[in-house]
């Protein structure tokens, strides 16, 4: 009998990280290679606006954006549906925005664990008793 893969939830600042070629990009790549990758059904448009944001601060070239946007197509995340009254109880519970609650939620519901390289939604997913994975430093 097969075992089935590790689900994680993963959410835009992970997913920034393997597109944007960061420092943490192999420890991200090698967390999540064999396993099953959920994330909020927000997440294209949070890539889309992290992009856009990295070019109007100058980080980012259109070239840039439109190699990670491309690359973002490849990634094998599944944008589970999520109960949306449920996050926004979170986000005013905790005290977050609405699209952390949605990873929050989408994290919850799967009973899945969290990756991100955002320490504030960490922590918040940490005080509802979800499962953070480390990275190696």
């Amino acid at each position: 009998m097969q075992s089935r893969p590790l689900v994680i939830a993963i959410d835009t600042s992970a997913i920034l990280g393997v597109l944007l070629g960061e420092p943490s990009r192999p420890a991200l790549v090698a967390a999540t290679e064999g396993c099953s990758l959920i994330s909020a059904p927000s997440l294209p448009w949070e890539i889309g606006s992290a992009l856009i944001a990295g070019v109007r601060k100058h980080r980012l070239t259109g070239e840039m954006v439109r190699s990670a946007w491309e690359s973002y197509g490849r990634i094998p995340v599944r944008l589970t549906p999520l109960d949306e009254g449920k996050a926004l109880e979170l986000a005013v519970a905790l005290h977050v925005y609405a699209y952390d609650a949605y990873m929050l939620e989408t994290a919850a519901g799967a009973r899945a664990p969290l990756l991100t390289l955002d320490a504030s939604l960490a922590r918040a997913a940490r005080s509802i008793g979800i499962r953070v994975l480390e990275l190696p430093q």
